[in-house]
């Protein structure tokens, strides 16, 4: 596998909220591992900085502390998810200066072919190869509902002035709720990991154009992020790309 990881301001932003890591992860049987979590924190400059940091480290530190295997990832990520939301939540009832915050969470475990995502809120994370691109996880979003209800089309939701308003957030609530999705990835398929500063500015096919026919693998994400920078980059935009080769 390979893997490319970015984040950017955008042109609008005074500070960066968004958060993401990659990680290399042991497993028993040396099979080749890794993981990687994009967070998008809310609640004002500072406590979404906080927010979605918080939510990085604890998925880091559980995934590298723990990971044997495959099979232990969904209850590392069940557990990642626990932990960050007591701590993030306790953290804002405390402190009136972080009242509020809260933090999207996209996360992968790759391997063996295999992969494990999870996810709140609107951070997504897509599988692009040979036949093209498919979104593996929903978003948790007012716009999402208002599409599965019939009230508007896919393509009205991409323009539509509540497009940013999430129904589900890491730390906002005492108990929180984490979708999981599993998929098969065959060579040369990749994995998107990214915050709505990049799927809020690229449309899936230019998302696709870019990573299959825009150049170098290698160079993937900057010409992506350099894209949204290029239209204003209204938000800050991050992603992770992992590659079966």
């Amino acid at each position: 596998m390979r893997h490319w990881e970015k984040s950017d301001r955008g042109k609008v932003r005074s500070s960066n909220q968004d958060c993401c890591c990659l990680l290399e992860l042991s497993d028993a049987r040396d099979i080749e591992s890794y993981a990687a979590v994009v967070c998008d924190g809310m609640g004002g400059a500072k406590a979404g900085n906080v927010a979605s940091s918080m939510a990085a480290d604890c998925f880091k530190n559980i995934l590298l502390d723990n990971f044997t295997g495959f099979e232990d990832a969904r209850g590392l990520i069940e557990r990642a998810v626990y932990q960050a939301n007591s701590e993030i939540y306790a953290r804002s009832a405390s402190d009136a200066r972080f009242n509020g915050m809260g933090t999207t969470f996209v996360a992968a475990v790759v391997s063996g072919g295999k992969a494990l995502v999870a996810n709140i809120g609107d951070s997504r994370c897509y599988i692009v190869g040979g036949d093209g691109i498919r979104q593996i996880t929903k978003d948790h979003s007012v716009v999402e509902e208002m599409v599965d209800r019939g009230e508007i089309t896919r393509a009205e939701a991409w323009l539509h002035p509540r497009r940013n308003y999430i129904t589900r957030a890491l730390g906002t609530e005492r108990e929180i709720q984490c979708d999981f999705y599993t998929a098969e990835l065959g060579s040369g398929d990749m994995l998107l990991l990214c915050t709505d500063g990049l799927s809020g500015v690229l449309n899936p096919q230019e998302i696709l154009f870019e990573l299959i026919y825009g150049g170098e693998r290698e160079t993937a994400i900057d010409r992506l992020i350099d894209i949204t920078l290029a239209r204003g980059a209204p938000d800050n935009v991050t992603a992770v790309l992992i590659s079966m080769q």
